[in-house]
Protein backbone atom coordinates (compact mmCIF):
# COMPACT_ATOMS: atom_id res chain seq x y z
CA UNK A 1 0.00 0.00 0.00
CA UNK A 2 2.86 2.37 0.81
CA UNK A 3 4.44 1.83 -2.62
CA UNK A 4 1.09 2.09 -4.39
CA UNK A 5 0.25 5.44 -2.84
CA UNK A 6 3.74 6.81 -3.28
CA UNK A 7 3.68 5.85 -6.95
CA UNK A 8 0.28 7.47 -7.45
CA UNK A 9 1.58 10.69 -5.91
CA UNK A 10 4.61 10.72 -8.19
CA UNK A 11 2.57 10.07 -11.34
CA UNK A 12 -0.26 12.48 -10.59
CA UNK A 13 1.80 15.46 -9.47
CA UNK A 14 4.32 17.15 -11.76
CA UNK A 15 5.29 20.11 -9.59
CA UNK A 16 7.00 23.27 -10.80
CA UNK A 17 10.02 24.59 -8.92
CA UNK A 18 9.38 25.62 -5.34
CA UNK A 19 8.52 29.30 -5.19
CA UNK A 20 6.47 29.68 -8.40
CA UNK A 21 3.30 30.20 -6.32
CA UNK A 22 2.70 32.36 -3.22
CA UNK A 23 4.52 30.96 -0.17
CA UNK A 24 6.18 28.37 -2.39
CA UNK A 25 3.02 26.32 -2.88
CA UNK A 26 3.25 23.54 -5.44
CA UNK A 27 0.12 22.99 -7.56
CA UNK A 28 -0.82 20.96 -10.63
CA UNK A 29 -0.44 22.63 -14.02
CA UNK A 30 -3.14 25.21 -14.70
CA UNK A 31 -3.86 25.93 -11.02
CA UNK A 32 -2.77 29.10 -9.27
CA UNK A 33 -3.01 30.39 -5.70
CA UNK A 34 -3.56 33.84 -4.22
CA UNK A 35 -3.36 34.90 -0.58
CA UNK A 36 -6.81 36.02 0.55
CA UNK A 37 -5.94 37.02 4.11
CA UNK A 38 -3.19 36.57 6.69
CA UNK A 39 -2.44 37.09 10.37
CA UNK A 40 -5.86 35.84 11.50
CA UNK A 41 -4.51 33.91 14.49
CA UNK A 42 -5.65 30.47 15.66
CA UNK A 43 -8.18 29.70 12.94
CA UNK A 44 -9.85 26.38 12.17
CA UNK A 45 -12.44 25.58 9.49
CA UNK A 46 -14.01 28.03 7.03
CA UNK A 47 -17.22 28.48 5.05
CA UNK A 48 -17.92 30.60 1.98
CA UNK A 49 -21.28 32.33 1.54
CA UNK A 50 -23.05 32.54 -1.80
CA UNK A 51 -21.93 36.17 -2.19
CA UNK A 52 -18.26 35.23 -1.65
CA UNK A 53 -17.93 36.32 2.00
CA UNK A 54 -15.73 33.99 4.07
CA UNK A 55 -16.46 32.98 7.68
CA UNK A 56 -13.82 31.31 9.85
CA UNK A 57 -14.07 29.37 13.11
CA UNK A 58 -11.41 30.05 15.73
CA UNK A 59 -9.78 28.84 18.90
CA UNK A 60 -8.37 30.69 21.89
CA UNK A 61 -5.96 29.58 24.56
CA UNK A 62 -6.55 29.31 28.29
CA UNK A 63 -6.95 32.73 29.86
CA UNK A 64 -7.24 34.45 26.47
CA UNK A 65 -10.34 36.33 25.32
CA UNK A 66 -12.69 34.68 22.85
CA UNK A 67 -11.92 35.05 19.15
CA UNK A 68 -15.48 34.36 18.04
CA UNK A 69 -16.10 34.03 14.31
CA UNK A 70 -14.07 35.96 11.73
CA UNK A 71 -15.93 37.43 8.75
CA UNK A 72 -14.08 38.49 5.59
CA UNK A 73 -15.35 40.40 2.58
CA UNK A 74 -13.25 40.10 -0.55
CA UNK A 75 -12.54 42.64 -3.26
CA UNK A 76 -12.39 42.05 -7.03
CA UNK A 77 -8.83 40.75 -6.66
CA UNK A 78 -10.04 38.07 -4.18
CA UNK A 79 -8.22 39.70 -1.27
CA UNK A 80 -9.90 40.69 1.99
CA UNK A 81 -10.99 44.33 2.06
CA UNK A 82 -12.96 44.04 5.31
CA UNK A 83 -12.27 41.81 8.31
CA UNK A 84 -14.28 41.68 11.52
CA UNK A 85 -14.96 39.41 14.48
CA UNK A 86 -18.43 38.73 15.87
CA UNK A 87 -20.13 36.54 18.48
CA UNK A 88 -18.41 34.50 21.18
CA UNK A 89 -19.00 31.13 19.47
CA UNK A 90 -15.62 29.45 19.07
CA UNK A 91 -13.60 26.38 20.10
CA UNK A 92 -15.86 24.04 18.12
CA UNK A 93 -14.20 23.93 14.65
CA UNK A 94 -17.30 23.18 12.53
CA UNK A 95 -18.74 26.01 10.39
CA UNK A 96 -20.97 25.83 7.29
CA UNK A 97 -23.64 27.66 5.32
CA UNK A 98 -26.91 25.79 4.98
CA UNK A 99 -30.37 26.97 3.92
CA UNK A 100 -29.16 30.56 3.98
CA UNK A 101 -27.94 30.38 7.59
CA UNK A 102 -24.43 30.23 8.99
CA UNK A 103 -24.08 27.22 11.31
CA UNK A 104 -21.15 27.11 13.73
CA UNK A 105 -20.19 24.84 16.61
CA UNK A 106 -18.74 25.70 19.99
CA UNK A 107 -17.16 23.07 22.22
CA UNK A 108 -20.60 22.06 23.52
CA UNK A 109 -23.26 23.34 21.10
CA UNK A 110 -24.23 24.12 17.50
CA UNK A 111 -25.72 27.53 16.63
CA UNK A 112 -27.08 29.20 13.53
CA UNK A 113 -26.92 32.85 12.48
CA UNK A 114 -29.39 34.69 10.24
CA UNK A 115 -28.29 37.56 7.97
CA UNK A 116 -29.98 40.65 6.63
CA UNK A 117 -29.53 40.82 2.86
CA UNK A 118 -25.85 41.28 2.02
CA UNK A 119 -24.67 42.32 5.51
CA UNK A 120 -21.29 40.91 6.52
CA UNK A 121 -22.25 40.48 10.19
CA UNK A 122 -25.52 38.98 11.48
CA UNK A 123 -27.77 41.51 13.24
CA UNK A 124 -28.70 39.39 16.25
CA UNK A 125 -27.51 36.65 18.57
CA UNK A 126 -27.61 33.13 17.14
CA UNK A 127 -30.25 30.49 17.74
CA UNK A 128 -29.17 27.34 19.56
CA UNK A 129 -29.81 24.30 17.37
CA UNK A 130 -28.19 21.67 19.63
CA UNK A 131 -26.89 22.12 23.18
CA UNK A 132 -25.35 19.82 25.77
CA UNK A 133 -22.73 18.27 23.48
CA UNK A 134 -19.74 16.62 25.22
CA UNK A 135 -16.78 18.98 25.40
CA UNK A 136 -14.96 18.50 22.10
CA UNK A 137 -14.16 19.93 18.68
CA UNK A 138 -17.28 19.27 16.63
CA UNK A 139 -17.26 18.93 12.85
CA UNK A 140 -20.67 19.46 11.26
CA UNK A 141 -22.23 18.39 7.95
CA UNK A 142 -25.66 18.37 6.33
CA UNK A 143 -27.44 15.80 4.18
CA UNK A 144 -30.12 16.41 1.55
CA UNK A 145 -32.95 15.17 3.75
CA UNK A 146 -33.06 17.57 6.72
CA UNK A 147 -30.21 16.06 8.71
CA UNK A 148 -27.44 17.79 10.68
CA UNK A 149 -24.48 15.54 11.58
CA UNK A 150 -22.20 16.35 14.52
CA UNK A 151 -18.99 14.51 15.40
CA UNK A 152 -17.88 13.90 18.98
CA UNK A 153 -14.35 12.68 19.65
CA UNK A 154 -13.41 9.94 22.09
CA UNK A 155 -11.39 12.20 24.36
CA UNK A 156 -8.41 9.83 24.33
CA UNK A 157 -6.01 7.78 22.22
CA UNK A 158 -7.12 4.40 23.61
CA UNK A 159 -9.70 3.29 26.19
CA UNK A 160 -7.68 1.95 29.11
CA UNK A 161 -8.63 0.56 32.50
CA UNK A 162 -7.63 3.19 35.10
CA UNK A 163 -7.23 0.44 37.70
CA UNK A 164 -4.46 -1.30 35.73
CA UNK A 165 -0.93 -0.88 37.20
CA UNK A 166 0.74 2.22 35.79
CA UNK A 167 4.00 0.39 35.15
CA UNK A 168 2.25 -2.39 33.20
CA UNK A 169 1.11 -2.49 29.59
CA UNK A 170 -2.28 -0.83 28.95
CA UNK A 171 -5.38 -2.96 29.44
CA UNK A 172 -8.44 -2.02 27.40
CA UNK A 173 -11.89 -1.58 28.93
CA UNK A 174 -14.63 -3.66 27.31
CA UNK A 175 -17.20 -2.41 26.90
CA UNK A 176 -15.51 0.95 26.53
CA UNK A 177 -17.74 3.50 28.32
CA UNK A 178 -16.67 6.26 25.93
CA UNK A 179 -18.66 4.62 23.15
CA UNK A 180 -21.94 5.48 24.86
CA UNK A 181 -21.76 9.26 24.83
CA UNK A 182 -18.67 10.02 22.75
CA UNK A 183 -16.55 8.57 19.94
CA UNK A 184 -19.19 8.85 17.26
CA UNK A 185 -21.47 10.87 15.01
CA UNK A 186 -24.95 12.03 16.02
CA UNK A 187 -27.74 13.14 13.65
CA UNK A 188 -30.17 15.97 14.46
CA UNK A 189 -32.76 18.04 12.59
CA UNK A 190 -31.09 20.80 10.59
CA UNK A 191 -33.86 23.34 11.30
CA UNK A 192 -35.33 22.58 14.73
CA UNK A 193 -34.09 24.86 17.51
CA UNK A 194 -33.70 23.85 21.15
CA UNK A 195 -32.52 20.29 20.56
CA UNK A 196 -30.20 18.70 23.11
CA UNK A 197 -27.55 16.03 22.77
CA UNK A 198 -29.72 13.35 24.37
CA UNK A 199 -32.38 13.80 21.67
CA UNK A 200 -29.98 13.10 18.80
CA UNK A 201 -29.75 9.86 16.82
CA UNK A 202 -26.54 7.94 17.50
CA UNK A 203 -25.61 7.49 13.85
CA UNK A 204 -22.06 6.05 13.83
CA UNK A 205 -19.60 4.82 16.44
CA UNK A 206 -16.00 3.70 17.03
CA UNK A 207 -14.40 7.05 16.15
CA UNK A 208 -11.25 8.18 17.89
CA UNK A 209 -11.15 11.79 16.66
CA UNK A 210 -12.76 13.19 13.51
CA UNK A 211 -12.79 16.83 12.39
CA UNK A 212 -13.01 15.95 8.67
CA UNK A 213 -16.59 15.29 7.57
CA UNK A 214 -18.73 16.17 4.53
CA UNK A 215 -21.81 14.95 2.68
CA UNK A 216 -21.26 13.76 -0.88
CA UNK A 217 -24.26 14.74 -3.00
CA UNK A 218 -26.65 11.91 -3.93
CA UNK A 219 -24.48 9.49 -1.98
CA UNK A 220 -23.73 9.54 1.74
CA UNK A 221 -21.81 11.10 4.60
CA UNK A 222 -18.03 10.63 4.56
CA UNK A 223 -15.58 11.20 7.38
CA UNK A 224 -11.87 10.76 8.01
CA UNK A 225 -10.59 10.06 11.52
CA UNK A 226 -7.17 10.13 13.13
CA UNK A 227 -5.67 6.69 13.64
CA UNK A 228 -4.29 5.71 17.04
CA UNK A 229 -0.82 6.89 18.08
CA UNK A 230 2.08 5.35 20.01
CA UNK A 231 1.15 1.71 19.52
CA UNK A 232 4.74 0.54 18.97
CA UNK A 233 5.93 2.41 22.06
CA UNK A 234 3.32 0.72 24.25
CA UNK A 235 3.55 -2.75 22.63
CA UNK A 236 6.98 -3.07 20.93
CA UNK A 237 6.82 -6.86 20.99
CA UNK A 238 3.53 -6.90 19.04
CA UNK A 239 3.65 -3.85 16.74
CA UNK A 240 6.90 -2.98 14.97
CA UNK A 241 7.83 0.55 13.91
CA UNK A 242 6.80 -0.18 10.32
CA UNK A 243 3.55 -1.77 11.51
CA UNK A 244 2.87 1.37 13.55
CA UNK A 245 3.50 3.54 10.48
CA UNK A 246 0.89 1.47 8.61
CA UNK A 247 -1.81 2.50 11.11
CA UNK A 248 -3.13 5.34 9.00
CA UNK A 249 -5.87 7.93 9.20
CA UNK A 250 -9.07 6.34 7.88
CA UNK A 251 -11.73 7.75 5.52
CA UNK A 252 -15.09 5.97 5.68
CA UNK A 253 -18.42 6.08 3.93
CA UNK A 254 -20.70 6.62 6.91
CA UNK A 255 -24.21 5.18 6.98
CA UNK A 256 -26.41 4.51 10.00
CA UNK A 257 -24.70 1.94 12.20
CA UNK A 258 -21.18 2.34 10.79
CA UNK A 259 -18.55 1.21 13.29
CA UNK A 260 -15.06 2.61 12.66
CA UNK A 261 -13.62 0.05 15.09
CA UNK A 262 -12.04 2.23 17.79
CA UNK A 263 -10.88 1.31 20.42
CA UNK A 264 -11.07 -2.46 19.90
CA UNK A 265 -9.28 -2.53 16.57
CA UNK A 266 -7.18 -0.58 14.09
CA UNK A 267 -6.75 -0.69 10.32
CA UNK A 268 -3.41 -1.75 8.85
CA UNK A 269 -3.27 0.18 5.58
CA UNK A 270 -0.29 -1.76 4.26
CA UNK A 271 -1.89 -5.17 4.67
CA UNK A 272 -5.44 -3.81 4.13
CA UNK A 273 -6.84 -5.61 7.14
CA UNK A 274 -8.46 -4.59 10.43
CA UNK A 275 -6.61 -6.03 13.42
CA UNK A 276 -7.47 -6.57 17.06
CA UNK A 277 -5.85 -3.91 19.26
CA UNK A 278 -3.06 -5.24 21.51
CA UNK A 279 -4.65 -3.91 24.73
CA UNK A 280 -7.54 -6.28 23.92
CA UNK A 281 -5.27 -9.27 23.31
CA UNK A 282 -4.27 -8.58 19.73
CA UNK A 283 -1.01 -10.09 18.48
CA UNK A 284 -0.57 -8.04 15.30
CA UNK A 285 -2.17 -10.80 13.23
CA UNK A 286 -5.66 -11.45 14.62
CA UNK A 287 -8.37 -9.91 12.47
CA UNK A 288 -11.17 -7.86 14.00
CA UNK A 289 -14.61 -6.54 13.15
CA UNK A 290 -15.20 -2.96 12.03
CA UNK A 291 -15.90 -1.01 8.88
CA UNK A 292 -13.36 -1.10 6.06
CA UNK A 293 -12.22 2.41 5.12
CA UNK A 294 -12.66 3.61 1.55
CA UNK A 295 -9.17 5.13 1.83
CA UNK A 296 -6.39 4.77 4.39
CA UNK A 297 -3.71 7.46 4.58
CA UNK A 298 -0.29 6.14 5.54
CA UNK A 299 2.62 5.61 6.16
CA UNK A 300 2.45 7.49 9.43
CA UNK A 301 -0.60 9.51 10.41
CA UNK A 302 -0.81 12.78 8.43
CA UNK A 303 -3.49 14.26 10.76
CA UNK A 304 -6.54 14.62 8.51
CA UNK A 305 -8.39 17.75 9.67
CA UNK A 306 -10.90 18.64 6.98
CA UNK A 307 -12.73 17.14 4.03
CA UNK A 308 -14.54 18.96 1.22
CA UNK A 309 -16.19 17.39 -1.81
CA UNK A 310 -15.72 19.46 -4.93
CA UNK A 311 -19.16 20.69 -6.01
CA UNK A 312 -17.94 23.43 -8.36
CA UNK A 313 -17.65 23.49 -12.14
CA UNK A 314 -14.41 25.43 -12.65
CA UNK A 315 -11.89 22.64 -12.04
CA UNK A 316 -11.23 20.01 -14.74
CA UNK A 317 -13.85 17.20 -14.88
CA UNK A 318 -11.74 14.66 -12.97
CA UNK A 319 -12.05 16.77 -9.82
CA UNK A 320 -15.83 17.04 -9.84
CA UNK A 321 -17.42 15.00 -7.09
CA UNK A 322 -14.02 14.12 -5.62
CA UNK A 323 -12.75 14.90 -2.13
CA UNK A 324 -10.08 17.36 -1.07
CA UNK A 325 -8.43 16.44 2.24
CA UNK A 326 -6.48 18.82 4.49
CA UNK A 327 -3.46 17.07 6.04
CA UNK A 328 -2.42 19.13 9.04
CA UNK A 329 0.85 17.24 9.47
CA UNK A 330 2.09 14.55 11.83
CA UNK A 331 3.33 15.64 15.24
CA UNK A 332 5.27 12.57 16.35
CA UNK A 333 9.04 12.51 16.66
CA UNK A 334 10.51 12.13 13.20
CA UNK A 335 7.11 12.28 11.50
CA UNK A 336 7.07 14.13 8.19
CA UNK A 337 3.67 12.99 6.95
CA UNK A 338 1.04 15.42 5.73
CA UNK A 339 1.43 19.22 5.54
CA UNK A 340 -0.42 19.19 2.23
CA UNK A 341 -3.78 18.90 0.47
CA UNK A 342 -4.61 15.47 -0.95
CA UNK A 343 -7.26 14.73 -3.56
CA UNK A 344 -9.31 11.53 -3.67
CA UNK A 345 -11.11 10.99 -7.01
CA UNK A 346 -14.57 9.41 -6.96
CA UNK A 347 -16.49 7.54 -9.63
CA UNK A 348 -18.50 4.56 -8.41
CA UNK A 349 -16.13 4.45 -5.43
CA UNK A 350 -13.12 6.24 -4.00
CA UNK A 351 -9.96 6.11 -6.09
CA UNK A 352 -6.28 6.34 -5.20
CA UNK A 353 -5.33 9.50 -3.26
CA UNK A 354 -2.75 11.88 -4.69
CA UNK A 355 -1.14 15.11 -3.49
CA UNK A 356 -2.93 18.14 -4.94
CA UNK A 357 -1.23 21.07 -3.18
CA UNK A 358 2.12 20.91 -1.43
CA UNK A 359 4.88 23.16 -0.12
CA UNK A 360 2.96 24.57 2.86
CA UNK A 361 5.63 23.53 5.35
CA UNK A 362 8.58 24.83 3.30
CA UNK A 363 11.01 23.73 0.57
CA UNK A 364 12.89 21.10 2.58
CA UNK A 365 11.60 17.69 3.73
CA UNK A 366 12.88 18.66 7.18
CA UNK A 367 10.35 21.51 7.21
CA UNK A 368 7.61 18.91 7.53
CA UNK A 369 7.88 19.14 11.27
CA UNK A 370 5.51 20.75 13.76
CA UNK A 371 8.29 23.02 15.08
CA UNK A 372 9.60 24.13 11.69
CA UNK A 373 6.63 24.16 9.32
CA UNK A 374 5.89 27.58 7.85
CA UNK A 375 2.22 26.70 7.37
CA UNK A 376 -0.09 23.81 8.24
CA UNK A 377 -3.31 23.42 6.22
CA UNK A 378 -6.39 22.49 8.25
CA UNK A 379 -9.54 24.04 6.75
CA UNK A 380 -11.13 23.69 3.29
CA UNK A 381 -14.16 25.12 1.52
CA UNK A 382 -15.37 25.28 -2.07
CA UNK A 383 -16.58 28.76 -2.98
CA UNK A 384 -19.45 29.76 -5.27
CA UNK A 385 -16.76 30.83 -7.75
CA UNK A 386 -15.56 27.23 -7.99
CA UNK A 387 -12.28 27.97 -6.23
CA UNK A 388 -10.88 25.97 -3.30
CA UNK A 389 -10.16 27.98 -0.16
CA UNK A 390 -7.54 26.70 2.29
CA UNK A 391 -6.93 27.83 5.89
CA UNK A 392 -3.64 27.55 7.80
CA UNK A 393 -3.35 27.11 11.57
CA UNK A 394 0.20 28.41 12.03
CA UNK A 395 -0.15 32.07 11.07
CA UNK A 396 -3.82 32.31 10.21
CA UNK A 397 -3.43 32.58 6.45
CA UNK A 398 -6.07 31.78 3.81
CA UNK A 399 -5.34 30.91 0.17
CA UNK A 400 -7.65 30.74 -2.83
CA UNK A 401 -6.72 28.04 -5.37
CA UNK A 402 -8.29 28.53 -8.80
CA UNK A 403 -7.94 26.93 -12.22
CA UNK A 404 -7.16 28.78 -15.44
CA UNK A 405 -6.99 32.27 -13.91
Amino acid sequence: MKKLIAAAFAITVAPPAWGDEPDGLILPAGFHATVVAEGLGAIRHLAVRGNGDIFVSTRHGAGQPTNGIIALRLGPDHKAVQTTHFSDVDQGTGIRFHLGYLYASSNNAVYRFAFNANDLVPPAAPEAIVTGLPNSNHAIAFDEHGGLYVSVDAGGNICTDPKAPKDAKPVGLKPCPLLEGRAGVWRFSDTKTGQNFASGEHYATGIRNMSAMDWRGNDALYGAMHGRDGTHNAFPDVVSTSDDDAIGDEMHRVVKGTDFGWPYSYYDGARKVRLLAPEYGGDGKTKAEGDRPVVSFQPERPAVLDLAFYSGRKFPPRYRGGAFIAMHGGEGDGSHAGYNIVFVPFSSRAGTPAVFADGFAGPSPDDRNVKRAAYRPLGLAVGPDGALYVADSTKGRIWRIAYGE
